[in-house]
C-alpha cells in the first residue's frame, strides 16, 4: 500500500469516526471515562485494589450485627431494650422436649432419660442449670429446662454462640432413644438452624444466579468476553460494596438481610450498566466506528444514562433512612453503597477494561449464538407490538392502564405482618419441634411480656403489681390459663418481666386483640400512678404491630421524598416537566401492580404448593416500602435509557412518531436482556425458604416483567405518542448527542 493510500484511508477513518454535528462537551463523565482509557492498567489495578482493600477492612473491623431492638419500634422497643440490658437469671433456657412417638410415656422412662440429659449436660461447660421437668396434660411429653451459660457485661454472649455443645448432647441422646422424640427448643437452637439455613439460602442463591446470568448473556452477545464483563462487574461491585457495609456496620449495624438485598441490587445494576455500554459500543462499531470512537460514543451517551439511573436509584434508597427503623436503615445502607460503587465501577474500570479488550471483547465467539450483525437492528416482535400501540395511542394506553389497575386493585385488601417464628419454613426440623412443643405445652407458645423498670428497692413492690396484673389478665378468660404468673426479675433487682401467654400464633387474632387490652386497659390500671421509672408492653405481637403501624404512618413521607427527588433528576436530565410527571406515574403503577399480585399469591393459600410456603394471610410489613424504593429506582435504568435514546433522535429534528418508534425499537435488545436477567435473578429468590425471601423475589420479578413489557412497550410510547411535542423541551443552549444510529 502507497503512503498516499494510508494517508486517504486515514483520513477517511478521521470522517467515518467524526460524530456529526459539534464535539459532545465533556463533562464528569466523559472526563473521567476518558483519564480512566487513557491509563486503563492503573485503573483496573486500582479497581481490583479498592475492593480487596474495602473487604479485608471489614474482615479486620468484623462485622456488628444488629440487635433484637434495633429492628423494633414503638413500645415494643422500648420493652426489648429494657430487657436486653438486663440479666435475667432464666436467659438463654434451652427446653427438651422429651415426647414418646406413640402411646404415653411412662414415668420410668420420663425419669431414667431425664437422668441420662442430666449426666450429658454435666460435662457441657455453658450449662449453667437443668431444672425440674414438667409434665404435660396429654402423658406423653415431658418438657425438661436447660439454663445455658451467656455470661454477663460486656462478655455476654448471644444464645446461638453456646448453644452447640448442647445440642450435640441432646442429639445424642435422641440417637439412644429411638422409639421417642429428645428435641432441644430456644433462642439458641432456633437462631442457629435459621443462621444455617439462611446461610445455605444465600450461597444457593449464588451459586444459581450467577451461572444463570451468565448463560442468559451468552444467548444475548454470543461472545464470552461480552457476557462475563458485565458479571465480573456485578459480582466486585457485591464485594466491594459488603466490604464498606462491614466497615460501616459501626455506626449502621447489619440487618441479615442486608447481604441478599446487596447481592440482588448489585447484580442488577451492575449487569445493567455493563449492558448498556457494550451494546451501545457494538451498535457503534457495526455502523463503521473505529474502536476507539464507538467506546467515546458510548460513553458520552450510556455513561449519562448510567450516571443519572444510577443517582436516582442511589436516592430512592436512601428514602429507607426516613423510615425511622433501624432495620430499613441498614438495608437503606448496603444498596446504596452497591449502587454507587457499580456506578462507580462503569464510570471507571468498565471503559478501562473495554479500552483495552478493544474488539477482543467479541471473543471468543460461541457457535450459533454469535449476533454482532444484528446489533442496532430493530427488534421484529417489539415493532409488531410497537405498530399498534403508535397508530392508535388512546386506545392502547386506555387498555394498558386498565390493565395495570387490575392488577393493582387486590392491594387496597392487603393486610401486613412481621413474620415471627411460627412463620418459618416447617421444613426446619426446630419448627417441627415448636410445633410439638407448643402442641403439648400451650403457654410455651406466643406471650406479651410486661416490661417494667424501677429503683431496686421496690422490686418487691413491682412484684405484687405485676401479681395483680396477671390475676386480672386472668379473670378476663381471654388468656392462656396459668396457675401463678410468669414473672422474672433481672439480677441487679432493677427491671421485671410478666409473661402472659395467649393461643394461638403471634399474629393471630386473640393475640392482637389482648395486646390492644393489656396496653389500653390492664396495664394501665395496674401500674398507673405507680412509682417505676417506665414500663412497657413487648413481645412477637408488639413487634408485628408497631412496626406495621411504624411503616403506615412513615411511607407517604417515603414515597414523597423519593418521588420529588427522582423528579427533580429527571427535570435535571431532560428538562421536561411532562416526562418528569410520566415517569413518576408509570413507576407508581408498576409498583402498585406488583402490590397487587403479592397481595393474591401470598394472602391466599392458592399458590402455597407452587412456592413452597404456608400463608400466613399477609405480606411482610416491611416489603410495600423495600418493593417501592427498589422498583422505583430500578425502574429508572430502563426509563432513562429508552428516553435517553428517544431524544437522540427528537434531536437529530426527525419526527416525534420516528424518535419514539426507532428509539423503543433500537433499545430494546438491551431492556429485554437487562429484564429476563433481573426477572431470573428474582425469580431464584422467591425459592429460597423464607417467607421473606419469597415475598421479596415474587414482587421484584414481577414488577421488572411489567416494566419492561406493558410499561415500555405499550404505555410508554403511547403517552409520548399523545403528548407529542409537548414531552421535549431543547435545553437554550442545544448540544447535539453524537451519533447513535441511522434512521
Amino acid at each position: 500500500m502507497s503512503v498516499t493510500e494510508e494517508s486517504q484511508q486515514r483520513a477517511a477513518a478521521r470522517q467515518r469516526d467524526a460524530p456529526s454535528g459539534s464535539a459532545p462537551p465533556r463533562g464528569v463523565v466523559e472526563r473521567t471515562a476518558a483519564w480512566s482509557m487513557a491509563h486503563r492498567k492503573t485503573t483496573l489495578l486500582l479497581w481490583v485494589l479498592a475492593v480487596i482493600l474495602a473487604y479485608g477492612a471489614s474482615m479486620v473491623t468484623g462485622v456488628k450485627d444488629q440487635e433484637d431492638a434495633d429492628s423494633l419500634t414503638g413500645q415494643a422497643a422500648v420493652a426489648e431494650r429494657m430487657l436486653d440490658d438486663a440479666d435475667f437469671a432464666d436467659e438463654g433456657v434451652e427446653r427438651v422436649l422429651i415426647q414418646a412417638r406413640s402411646g404415653k410415656l411412662s414415668d420410668a422412662t420420663a425419669d431414667s432419660v431425664v437422668k441420662s440429659l442430666r449426666t450429658r449436660y454435666a460435662d457441657v461447660e455453658d450449662v449453667a442449670r437443668v431444672g425440674d421437668p414438667v409434665t404435660a396434660k396429654d402423658g406423653r411429653s415431658v418438657l425438661l429446662p436447660v439454663t445455658l451459660d451467656l455470661g454477663t457485661g460486656d462478655d455476654k454472649k448471644k444464645p446461638k454462640a453456646v448453644v452447640g455443645p448442647m445440642l450435640k448432647a441432646t442429639e445424642a441422646e435422641q440417637k439412644a432413644h429411638g422409639d421417642l422424640r429428645v428435641e432441644q427448643l430456644g433462642k439458641g437452637s432456633v437462631t442457629k438452624e435459621l443462621s444455617a439455613k439462611l446461610g445455605a439460602d444465600f450461597q444457593r442463591a449464588e451459586f444459581i444466579s450467577l451461572p444463570l446470568t451468565l448463560v442468559i448473556l451468552l444467548v444475548a452477545f454470543g461472545a464470552l468476553l461480552a457476557a462475563g464483563l458485565p458479571v465480573l462487574l456485578g459480582i466486585t461491585a457485591v464485594v466491594f460494596a459488603m466490604g464498606l457495609a462491614g466497615i460501616t456496620s459501626l455506626v449502621v449495624p447489619v440487618n441479615e438481610n442486608q447481604a441478599s438485598l446487596i447481592l440482588l441490587m448489585g447484580l442488577a445494576v451492575g449487569v445493567d450498566y455493563s449492558l448498556f455500554y457494550i451494546r451501545r459500543r457494538r451498535e457503534e462499531r457495526a455502523l463503521g466506528k473505529s474502536p476507539d470512537a464507538a467506546l467515546r460514543i458510548a460513553v458520552a451517551t450510556s455513561g449519562r444514562a448510567v450516571l443519572v439511573s444510577g443517582l436516582t436509584v442511589a436516592i430512592a434508597m436512601a428514602g429507607m433512612f426516613l423510615s425511622g427503623s433501624m432495620l430499613f436503615s441498614s438495608l437503606a445502607l448496603g444498596t446504596v453503597l452497591v449502587v454507587l460503587v457499580a456506578v462507580l465501577g462503569s464510570l471507571t474500570a468498565l471503559p478501562a477494561a473495554l479500552a483495552g479488550l478493544g474488539d477482543k471483547i467479541d471473543r471468543p465467539r460461541i457457535p450459533l449464538l454469535w449476533r454482532r450483525t444484528n446489533v442496532g437492528k430493530e427488534s421484529k416482535l417489539w415493532a409488531a407490538v410497537l405498530r399498534p400501540v403508535l397508530k392508535a395511542p388512546g386506545v392502547c394506553l386506555t387498555i394498558g392502564l386498565v390493565a395495570m389497575l387490575a392488577l393493582a386493585a387486590p392491594a387496597l385488601g392487603m393486610k401486613l405482618k412481621m413474620p415471627g417464628d411460627e412463620d418459618l419454613p416447617r421444613s426446619y426440623e426446630v419448627m417441627q419441634t415448636y410445633d410439638r412443643v407448643v402442641e403439648a405445652f400451650p403457654s410455651e407458645g406466643t406471650s406479651h411480656a410486661v416490661a417494667v423498670q424501677a429503683d431496686k428497692a421496690r422490686s418487691g413492690e413491682v412484684a405484687e403489681l405485676l401479681t395483680g396484673l396477671h390475676a386480672k389478665a386472668m379473670a378476663t378468660g381471654r388468656f392462656a390459663d396459668s396457675d401463678k404468673p410468669d414473672l422474672s426479675v433481672s439480677k441487679d433487682g432493677r427491671v421485671s418481666r410478666l409473661e402472659l401467654h395467649v393461643k394461638g400464633d403471634a399474629g393471630g387474632k386473640q393475640a392482637k386483640d389482648t395486646l390492644k387490652l393489656l396496653r389500653s386497659d390492664l396495664a394501665p390500671q395496674a401500674l398507673k400512678g405507680a412509682d417505676v421509672d417506665k414500663w412497657a408492653v413487648g413481645g412477637a405481637t408488639a413487634f408485628s404491630t408497631d412496626f406495621s403501624k411504624t411503616l403506615k404512618d412513615r411511607l407517604p413521607m417515603v414515597i414523597g421524598f423519593v418521588m420529588l427527588l427522582c423528579l427533580g433528576i429527571m427535570l435535571l436530565a431532560f428538562r421536561s416537566v411532562a416526562l418528569a410527571l410520566l415517569t413518576g406515574v408509570l413507576n407508581v403503577l408498576s409498583v402498585t401492580a406488583a402490590y397487587g399480585v403479592l397481595v393474591l399469591v401470598f394472602q391466599h393459600e392458592w399458590a402455597e404448593n407452587v412456592l413452597g410456603f404456608d400463608s400466613n394471610g399477609a405480606v411482610v410489613s416491611w416489603l410495600p416500602l423495600i418493593l417501592f424504593v427498589v422498583l422505583y429506582g430500578l425502574s429508572m435504568d430502563y426509563h432513562v435509557f429508552v428516553l435517553s435514546r428517544i431524544r437522540e433522535g427528537v434531536r437529530r429534528g426527525g419526527s416525534a412518531h420516528e424518535a419514539i418508534r426507532h428509539g423503543i425499537l433500537t433499545s430494546a435488545g438491551v431492556v429485554t436482556t437487562a429484564a429476563v436477567i433481573m426477572v431470573a435473578v428474582f425469580a431464584v429468590f422467591a425459592t429460597l425458604s423464607t417467607l421473606e425471601m419469597k415475598q421479596l423475589g415474587v414482587g421484584l420479578a414481577v414488577a421488572i416483567l411489567l416494566d419492561a413489557t406493558l410499561i415500555r412497550g405499550v404505555l410508554l410510547p403511547a403517552a409520548l405518542k399523545l403528548l407529542g411535542s409537548k414531552a421535549w423541551r431543547e435545553p437554550r443552549s442545544p448540544r447535539t448527542v453524537p451519533a447513535a444510529s441511522h434512521d
